[in-house]
């Protein structure tokens, strides 16, 4: 347990570098945090986020227990048909970049977890489609340096302090 939350951990931190420092492009840690596991609410966290051309998605589970199947069409994803898939990830932490539009199906590569809802369509829209990833706020005066820029400086540079540190675990 203590290696999946590790691989969770880098996953995140490696994600959270490359946008900071990526521009347009956005990577996505598939089911956040808590990562590919099938008590995670995998299809709310899909909803709540969009995927363009040039993204990157995460997978993070524990290799032992569970694998990852993209499949080539709908019906093999509603019915979790695993049994003609496009690709099988078992890495442990698998990165997949985003190269076209379209839907793209991926499912558990355990056909139990696969029924129980461990599945996710991600939504591949084109860069022009797509909205900015932080909406300006309004001010109504001045305001000092907002809590939301001090995060993102701090964040960078606690990143660039604990990327070696990764290194070395």
């Amino acid at each position: 347990m203590r290696t999946r939350q590790w691989s969770v951990v880098t996953a995140v931190v490696l994600a959270a570098a490359a946008a900071v420092v990526g521009g347009q492009e956005h990577h996505h840690v598939v089911g956040g945090d808590r990562g590919w596991e099938v008590s995670n609410d995998i299809a709310s966290w899909s909803a709540a986020r969009i995927f363009s051309v040039g993204d990157t998605i995460w997978f993070t589970y524990s290799a032992a227990e569970e694998s990852i199947a993209e499949l080539g069409s709908r019906e093999e994803y509603m019915s979790c048909d695993l049994s003609n898939p496009i690709t099988m990830y078992t890495n442990g932490i698998d990165k997949i970049p985003l190269h076209r539009e379209g839907v793209r199906y991926f499912v558990s590569g355990n056909l139990h977890s696969c029924i129980n809802g461990l599945k996710v369509p991600i939504t591949v829209q084109s860069q022009a489609k797509t909205r900015p990833l932080l909406l300006p706020l309004q001010a109504d005066a001045p305001t000092a340096p907002s809590a939301s820029t001090r995060l993102t400086t701090g964040l960078l540079r606690t990143l660039l302090l604990l990327f070696p540190i990764l290194f070395y675990l």
